[in-house]
């Protein structure tokens, strides 16, 4: 038998909401999504019945927005719960911030404490864990909160996630010790003039993205998609990230499809 490949749609790769623009959610498979920034928005019920994994790479309001409102809308409408594993500190906000009964209500406890819709479940960050199929490593990102990249395996085939960064080590070590990558994701948020901006938010800007490739990518030929762009410096990033004229390079757009 061949290899099986990842199917992934891009449901939101933007910093942020303007029209056009949704936030940062990748489906893999239709089954497991990356991060929850855009689960409400680009899905119809039915296929949000099918998701029963999320993996966040952290807790910032733009990564997590849809977890709530999914499960508003999934309540009495699933058997099992949809499992949202992050790291330690992502869970305990969600839990402490989100689910709390006073911002949103506590959907790890309803419709019941015994069967509830959606159930947080924390992984050991620089570890790998098991779910479905996939095999999930992640490893520590340079970021504000604690932030993760993620490397996505199914039998062959492989994704690798920046999540939200700015320079970073850790995360170029998993993704140059990765056996197969069909595909890698690397957030880049600013333009260049905003570097220092950039840089107290943990994020990369074209000047500092090209760096983190040249100096630290020890591989070759994996195509490389650009997301996590702010909406209102669009225009500035794609006319940045073209000018870097990197091979394998290009700016990931909602709605794209990708196999490998």
């Amino acid at each position: 038998m061949g290899e099986s490949l990842i199917d992934l749609r891009v449901l939101g790769c933007h910093g942020g909401r303007l029209p056009g623009h949704r936030t940062t959610c990748l489906s893999v498979d239709g089954k497991l999504a990356l991060d929850g920034g855009a689960l409400c928005e680009a899905l119809p019920l039915e296929e949000l019945l099918r998701i029963d994994h999320v993996v966040l790479t952290h807790a910032h309001f733009d990564h997590v927005q849809g977890i709530p409102l999914l499960a508003d809308l999934l309540i009495g409408q699933r058997e099992e719960p949809v499992i949202i594993h992050g790291s330690p500190a992502c869970i305990e906000t969600l839990r402490r911030d989100v689910f709390n009964d006073r911002l949103w209500p506590d959907f790890t406890k309803l419709p019941s404490a015994r069967r509830p819709v959606l159930r947080l479940e924390p992984f050991e960050v620089g570890r790998s864990f098991q779910l479905d199929g996939y095999s999930i490593t992640t490893r520590l990102v340079n970021h504000p909160v604690e932030a993760v990249g993620l490397l996505v395996e199914k039998d062959g085939s492989a994704l690798a996630m920046s999540g939200d960064t700015g320079p970073t080590e850790p995360f170029w070590e998993l993704v140059n010790g990765a056996r197969k990558l069909g595909a890698l994701f690397l957030e880049t948020s600013f333009p260049d003039a905003l570097s220092e901006l950039a840089e107290a938010s943990g994020h990369l800007t074209p000047r500092l993205l090209r760096a983190e490739i040249e100096a630290k990518l020890r591989r070759s030929g994996v195509p490389i998609q650009i997301y996590h762009l702010k909406p209102a410096y669009s225009a500035k990033l794609h006319e940045e990230i073209a000018a870097l004229r990197l091979p394998g390079v290009r700016v990931l757009e909602d709605d794209d499809r990708l196999r490998f």
